[in-house]
């Protein structure tokens, strides 16, 4: 018996087989939890049914629309009254900005990935808090360009500051509440995110280097976190940035 058996936790961001998202939703499902999936769009429903069984509660939900977010959260409350965990592993900027200078960034791009990939977090969660049960974990996706300037991580280092700063901020106001707020610092790791980076082969391959091992970090190391915070094994855990990238942030 796993330590969420019994336990249902939303994920959001499942995209592919590769995504932290998925790595997060099998060790989740290892530790006995129901999980409850959202997708932006119906491209993105038939990834991702690729994955399944078939036997998954499934929700429409673009994070960019509030009212998208309010439907998806009342839908899941209809299928159960209480959710024991949320996790967060939606980031966007577009591909231009993921390059370059920073000083070339666009104010509607800057706009764009501070909306998808900070205060989404916010809003999923302030939906997502009336069915949270007590004891219960929201955990977030963060990557080291948030704290050094990564080449070309860019706007989504500034994003990614920006969704640190709300993990505090949330777990501060959330804490009293008995609902626990933290995020992962993942490793480089080849997801479809992560393309979108200029050179993003050489990123993974400086990550990987500075390994003990020289392997990098897997989605399954990642995940395995996920499922230790979002349960009240990490009782003790509020508002912090766990780095789950076999060392790399030491160097």
């Amino acid at each position: 018996m796993g330590f969420l058996e019994g336990k249902k936790v939303v994920v959001m961001g499942v995209a592919n087989k590769r995504s932290i998202a998925w790595g997060c939703a099998q060790a989740l499902r290892d530790q006995g939890a129901e999980v409850i999936y959202t997708y932006q769009n119906d491209r993105m429903k038939k990834s991702l049914e690729k994955l399944l069984d078939g036997s998954e509660f499934l929700v429409e939900c673009d994070v960019a629309n509030d009212e998208s977010i309010k439907q998806a959260f009342e839908t899941i409350k209809d299928y159960t009254s209480e959710i024991h965990g949320l996790v967060h592993a939606i980031a966007y900027a577009n591909k231009e900005d993921l390059q370059g200078s920073v000083l070339d960034l666009s104010r509607d791009g800057f706009a764009l990935a501070q909306d998808v990939s900070s205060y989404s977090f916010i809003a999923v969660s302030h939906y997502a808090k009336p069915i949270l049960a007590e004891n219960s974990g929201i955990v977030t996706l963060t990557y080291l360009g948030s704290e050094r300037a990564v080449p070309n991580y860019n706007m989504m280092g500034i994003a990614k500051a920006s969704l640190e700063a709300a993990v505090r901020y949330m777990a501060a106001d959330l804490s009293p509440e008995k609902i626990r707020v933290n995020a992962i610092s993942a490793g480089a790791i080849k997801t479809l995110a992560v393309t979108g980076v200029k050179d993003y082969q050489k990123l993974i391959q400086l990550s990987e280097s500075r390994t003990p091992d020289s392997v990098g970090v897997t989605i399954e190391e990642v995940g395995n976190t996920c499922a230790f915070l979002i349960s009240p094994l990490s009782s003790g855990i509020i508002g912090e940035t766990i780095f789950v990238d076999k060392g790399v942030h030491l160097s």
